[in-house]
């Protein structure tokens, strides 16, 4: 037991296969290399939110039912995880279970594993999703859920007839986003669903690696929004989240509309932009329009909080740290200044 340090040795030992997810902002793979090296400190974890970082590490045999735990770990202020955190929850997992992991779980090992402070649930949308991603990754059966909801968005049902649809069998639609025709089903029915199944498949689609032809038809819905004379802005910001696994010119090309507009730049958009698509931000320019946005909505509190989260993503650490030296517009240049104003005060 001694030996084991890191959750990567725990896992490689067991004799199971494992996979690792973020769950933080979207559903994100985290290969298995790079996750060992940020248990190891020599990179920070590449996915936080809100300095923590929301993993779930599933695990099989060969029968490939997976077991599942969902963990939050801190990080510090250079994004990485604490040695001693991943620690102390191994010891938790040695004394429930030993260090096999493979075989089956008592309610009382269960109970044990459960009763630390490093697992959390995530919600039950994001929880839907995973589990769709999971089974489909492991080529298991879908849910009960999944054929009534391929019928209706298939036109099947009537678009009216949404009320008996599953939020479990919409997961199963974008976790097999490449199969059974189901990129073109999605792709056909966001032409004629009404407004409530319309959010709930863009909820699951922002944590979607998408098809060509659907991230199209996504960006050209989303882009006639941006032209009608009264623009509903909680749909744009839904749009710009589902677009989060389209390809990065797409992103660009709505991202860029949305910031040239202050009518557009609507703090929930803003929001939806930071919170799932932030990878957009990589470009220095967008990244410098984009925070001038956010100073001008004049919420400073939410400027705050979001230039705080963003600037511990790994990615954006180096585009944003050097506007704070540079000489931005003047209400940027504002907006930072009480921003380093309120983070003295705090750390007095």
């Amino acid at each position: 037991m001694e030996n084991i340090q890191t959750l990567t040795q725990l896992l490689r030992n067991s004799g199971c296969e494992y996979k690792i997810f973020d769950l933080g902002r979207r559903i994100l793979s985290v290969e298995n290399k790079l996750f060992s090296n940020v248990e190891l400190s020599q990179q920070p974890y590449p996915y936080p939110l809100q300095r923590h970082a929301h993993i779930a590490i599933a695990y099989w045999n060969e029968e490939k039912q997976p077991w599942i735990w969902f963990l939050k770990f801190p990080l510090d202020e250079r994004g990485l995880l604490k040695q001693s955190d991943i620690g102390n929850f191994i010891k938790y997992v040695v004394e429930a279970m030993g260090t096999r992991l493979g075989g089956e779980i008592s309610e009382d090992q269960e109970q044990k594993l459960a009763n630390n402070p490093y697992t959390f649930k995530p919600s039950e949308d994001k929880m839907a999703v995973f589990h769709s991603q999971i089974r489909a990754f492991l080529d298991m059966q879908t849910s009960q859920y999944y054929e009534h909801a391929q019928h209706y968005f298939s036109g099947g049902l009537g678009w009216d007839k949404w009320q008996t649809v599953g939020l479990q069998g919409i997961a199963d639609i974008c976790a097999r986003i490449n199969q059974e025709q189901n990129g073109v089903i999605v792709r056909k029915s966001l032409r004629h669903i009404p407004s409530e199944p319309r959010y709930a498949i863009l909820g699951v689609l922002e944590h979607t690696d998408l098809p060509d032809k659907l991230s199209d038809t996504l960006l050209e819905l989303a882009q006639k929004e941006c032209v009608h004379n009264t623009p509903d802005l909680f749909l744009l910001s839904a749009y710009v989240r589902a677009l989060s696994g389209a390809s990065t010119s797409q992103l660009n090309t709505l991202v860029n509309t949305i910031l040239v507009s202050p009518r557009l730049s609507h703090q929930e958009v803003l929001i939806g932009i930071a919170g799932r698509s932030w990878q957009v931000l990589e470009d220095p320019i967008l990244a410098e329009k984009y925070l001038l946005r956010l100073a001008q909505t004049g919420n400073q509190n939410l400027f705050n909080q979001i230039f705080a989260d963003l600037v511990m993503q790994p990615a954006l650490r180096l585009v944003l740290l050097p506007l704070l030296h540079s000489n931005p517009s003047n209400d940027l240049a504002a907006a930072l200044v009480s921003l380093q104003q309120t983070t003295k005060a705090k750390a007095n």
